[in-house]
C-alpha cells in the first residue's frame, strides 16, 4: 500500500523504521517541530531525519489543519495514513482521506489509557500489563476499532524506562501486522467496549509532587513510575525540593502523621505514609537514594542525618 505516516519522537521513529523496511510504499511524512517541553524531549529520536535520509518527502506542522497540507496530501493519494504519536487533533477530512482510511498505533491497552503518558499513568495505578494497540481513526480519540494489539506484563520492580523499551519494541510488529490485515482486504476489526474507556492528560510537574496521604505502595510505584530520564518525583524537607529517585515500601508497620521521617529500615529511611496512618496498620515508604536542590545524589541514609521533622508537598 501507499502509506501517508504521521508521527514524533521515539515512537513515531520506530513506526516510520517499520513501514521503511516493509514492503509497504511511504510516500510522505508529517512531524512536529521540535519541543522543550519536558517530556517531549525524552525518547526524541527525529522522524524528520529518518524521513529525509531515505528520501521520503516532509512536512513540519504543530496542527494539520491547513489547507496546504491537505493539497499536500491528496497529492500523495494514499491507501492509508499510519499515525504514532502525533500529538494535536486530525481532523475527519484528513483521517477519511485515505482509501483505507488513518491506523492509529497507541502505547496502551486500549479502550484503558487512551491520551497522554499512558505508561506511566498505567504503572502509578498498579496494572499488571501495558502494551501497544494498532486501531482505525474516528472521530473520538484513541476510539476507533481494534486491528491488532500485544501486552506485555509489568513486574514488581519495572519502571517507566523498563516498560517503555518493551512496549516500543511492539510497535513494529503490531503495525505491520495490522496492515497487513488491512492489505488483505478485511474491514471488519474489533469494537472498543467504551464502558472500559479511561482517558488521561499530559503529565506536568504537579503529577509528579508527592502527596504523603498516598498508601506507601502508590508512592513506591509513582517513584519507579518518574525513573530517569523522566523528572523525577519530589518533595520538600526543611523548606527545599528535594527528588526521590528511589524507594521501596517497609517490611514494618508505621504509625504517625503522613510525611514524617520516622525510622532507618534496612538501607531505607522510613516516611510515614497513608491517609489513616493514625491507626499503625500502614507500611511506610523506605526511601533509599534522594536528589538533593543543588544536584547531589546521595543514600537517603547519609542525607537524614537525624530522624525527625516531615516532608511536604509545599515549602
Amino acid at each position: 500500500m501507499r502509506v501517508v505516516m504521521f508521527g514524533y519522537q521515539t515512537w513515531g521513529h520506530r513506526t516510520l523504521q517499520a513501514l521503511l523496511d516493509s514492503e509497504h510504499d511511504v510516500a510522505l511524512v508529517v512531524t512536529h517541530p521540535g519541543s522543550e517541553h519536558a517530556y517531549e524531549k525524552i525518547w526524541s529520536d527525529s522522524v524528520a531525519d529518518l524521513a529525509e535520509a531515505h528520501g521520503v518527502p516532509v512536512v513540519i506542522r504543530n496542527r494539520p489543519d491547513d489547507d496546504e497540507l491537505f493539497e499536500r496530501l491528496k497529492e500523495a493519494d494514499p491507501d492509508i495514513i499510519v499515525a504514532n504519536n502525533w500529538r494535536t487533533w486530525i481532523p475527519p477530512r484528513i483521517f477519511r482521506l485515505p482509501r483505507h482510511g488513518t491506523l492509529n498505533i497507541h502505547d496502551s491497552l486500549l479502550p484503558a489509557y487512551a491520551g497522554f503518558s499512558p505508561l506511566i499513568w498505567a504503572l502509578i495505578n498498579g496494572e499488571s500489563e501495558v502494551g501497544v494497540t494498532a486501531h482505525m481513526m474516528n472521530d473520538e480519540l484513541d476510539a476507533g476499532d481494534i486491528v491488532r494489539q500485544e501486552a506485555v506484563e509489568v513486574g514488581p520492580a519495572d519502571t517507566a524506562t523498563d516498560l517503555f523499551h518493551r512496549t516500543v519494541d511492539l510497535i513494529a510488529p503490531v503495525t505491520t501486522g495490522a496492515l497487513a490485515r488491512i492489505a488483505a482486504g478485511e474491514t471488519e476489526f474489533t469494537p472498543q467496549d467504551r464502558s472500559r474507556a479511561t482517558f488521561f492528560h499530559k503529565r506536568s510537574e504537579e503529577d509528579i509532587r508527592m502527596d504523603w496521604s498516598w498508601p506507601a505502595e502508590d508512592l513506591e510505584r509513582l517513584v519507579r513510575a518518574q525513573s530517569d530520564p523522566y523528572p523525577s518525583a519530589f518533595t520538600f524537607h526543611r523548606g527545599r525540593r528535594l527528588e526521590i529517585l528511589a524507594a521501596v515500601v517497609s517490611k514494618g508497620r508505621y504509625g504517625g502523621t503522613p510525611g514524617r521521617v520516622f525510622y532507618r529500615e534496612g538501607d531505607g529511611v522510613v516516611i510515614v505514609a497513608g491517609a489513616d496512618a493514625r491507626s499503625g496498620r500502614n507500611r511506610g515508604l523506605a526511601v533509599t537514594r534522594v536528589r538533593t536542590e543543588d544536584g547531589r545524589e546521595l543514600p537517603a541514609t547519609e542525607y537524614f542525618t537525624a530522624m525527625g521533622g516531615y516532608l511536604t508537598g509545599r515549602p
